[in-house]
């Protein structure tokens, strides 16, 4: 006989800064957490230093410009692993509103895309040369796409997680993440810094507890990779407030 797990089973969820909700359930939604705060801080950081790097700083927007990647490819791969893995699934076991729910987190990942994209641009052009229209366009976009971002990920963490945390299982969620989301190539400029960008600026108890409970080649990675990848935030986010 197969045990169904009770309240008493179901894992402790934890709520981030900025985090919207943490609904209960049997699925341990951490690190989907720890990407959303990971979201959430960079944005915020890049709408800070846009409107305060001098347009002349050639640097400072090649750093800028190379910082958007990382963001922009973590975002990716999260959003690419809900379109093709997860919200399909979620689909197959959804009542008409649960649809409707999997149709808007469709619809916001399409509305969102485009605006960071042109924030890619903003960022490329002005990596190449000084244009303050370009970066009053920036900063205009940044706003939106945070704002946009901010809003999707709430109605996903109370919405949507909802109703994960009512049709899978712990097992079915680990096997979407190893699937769809830990499966996507990295780029390998990137791979290094990834660990230390995802525990960037969490909870110390958050952070040490995900690390103590990764592979060790995870936890020495991070340990010694964090100090390169601080000191690249502090000169990259320098001009932010």
């Amino acid at each position: 006989m197969t045990n169904t797990p009770t309240t008493n089973d179901w894992p402790t969820q934890v709520l981030l800064p900025g985090q919207a909700a943490a609904p209960e359930g049997p699925v341990d939604m951490v690190m989907m957490y720890v990407m959303h705060h990971a979201f959430r801080r960079d944005l915020a950081a890049f709408a800070a230093a846009a409107p305060a790097t001098p347009v002349e700083d050639r640097d400072a927007w090649r750093a800028l410009a190379d910082r958007w990647e990382l963001f922009a490819t973590a975002l990716h791969h999260h959003h690419t692993g809900e379109d093709t893995g997860l919200w399909p699934l979620l689909m197959s076991r959804a009542d008409a509103a649960g649809r409707e729910l999997l149709e808007a987190m469709e619809a916001e990942h399409g509305e969102i895309d485009p605006i960071l994209e042109a924030c890619a641009a903003g960022f490329a052009r002005l990596a190449e040369r000084p244009d303050a229209d370009a970066r009053a366009a920036l900063v205009v976009r940044l706003v939106a796409g945070r704002e946009s971002l901010a809003r999707h990920l709430a109605h996903e963490e109370t919405d949507a997680i909802t109703l994960i945390q009512q049709v899978m299982t712990d097992a079915e969620w680990r096997q979407v993440e190893n699937d769809y989301f830990k499966s996507q190539p990295i780029p390998p400029k990137l791979i290094l810094k990834m660990l230390p960008w995802m525990f960037d600026k969490l909870p110390s108890t958050v952070r040490e507890q995900r690390l103590a409970e990764a592979p060790l080649l995870y936890r020495v990675v991070y340990r010694l990779f964090r100090g390169s990848y601080q000191r690249t935030e502090r000169r990259t986010f320098r001009y932010a407030a």
